[in-house]
């Protein structure tokens, strides 16, 4: 595993990111070749076809945020394969220049991101990476093809997805009202590692507090790294990961990422 400098971390090197976004992107291609027409069974109304073309699209979209350093407009960047390219020939070729650009840039440099603390193409590096890995499960699911998510890159994904799409991206949403679940706990955790997620425990009330810490919680969830990363992401069923306590606040806890991931 290579890994950030900070032992606490579940960050990874860029280098270890790029080579992961590689690798799961060309297995993406490879598994969507021949199924485009399936359907994916976690994404109720998708095809393989839609997640190839998302995904590309997505990759078009960064490489506009980091050129650009700023918010793309929808016209400067590309939404569909050009003249004479099949869709996976646009796939294969945004994944290169998604890769070369932010590949070639120093991590520390700035980009605009849609997550204020981290306005660097290091946000991106690590986002993309994560962001292939569950396409390719979503384009291995429709091939009953699943294979699991690397440990150091789920560990990481689960910090990101819990920190940057709930914490953030539904707690300090102010268009999100969590106070339903004010009160309640989770304690999510993979080998050493164990994140403590709390509705309402500050103010103001609806806030999602994160600790990297083990504590008491309403319910207990953990599991191999790969299969908890994707019961959080929706990609696997409840019998997938072990779960603890109390099952109300469980099904919360999937309510609350449904929001986070949708």
């Amino acid at each position: 595993m290579t890994s950030s400098s900070d032992p606490g971390s579940t960050r990874l090197a860029p280098d270890r990111y790029l080579s992961l976004l590689s690798a799961d992107g060309h297995r993406l291609a490879d598994v969507a070749t021949g199924n485009l027409g399936r359907p994916v069974p976690p994404c109720p109304g998708w095809d393989v076809d839609e997640v190839v073309r998302h995904t590309a699209e997505v990759y078009n979209h960064k490489i506009a945020c980091t050129v650009l350093g700023r918010r793309p407009a929808e016209d400067e960047y590309e939404h569909a394969p050009g003249e004479g390219l099949t869709l996976l020939d646009w796939f294969s070729i945004s994944l290169s220049n998604v890769i070369d650009t932010l590949g070639t840039r120093p991590p520390e440099s700035p980009a605009y991101t849609w997550y204020t603390p981290e306005q660097d193409v290091a946000f991106w590096i690590r986002r993309m990476a994560q962001e292939t890995v569950i396409h390719r499960i979503d384009a291995e699911s429709a091939a009953d093809a699943i294979t699991a998510v690397d440990d150091d890159l789920a560990v990481d994904g689960i910090d990101e997805v819990l920190d940057v799409f709930l914490r953030y991206g539904v707690g300090d949403d102010p268009d999100e009202d969590v106070t339903s679940w004010d009160g309640q706990s989770w304690l999510v955790r993979t080998g050493r590692w164990a994140w403590h997620v709390t509705v309402g425990a500050g103010d103001p009330a609806g806030q999602i507090s994160l600790r990297r810490a083990s504590g008491p919680a309403d319910a207990i969830i953990s599991g191999e790294p790969s299969e908890l990363l994707l019961w959080l992401w929706g990609r696997r069923p409840a019998s997938a990961v072990s779960v603890a306590g109390d099952a109300d606040a469980v099904a919360g806890l999937r309510a609350l990422m449904a929001r986070a991931t949708q």
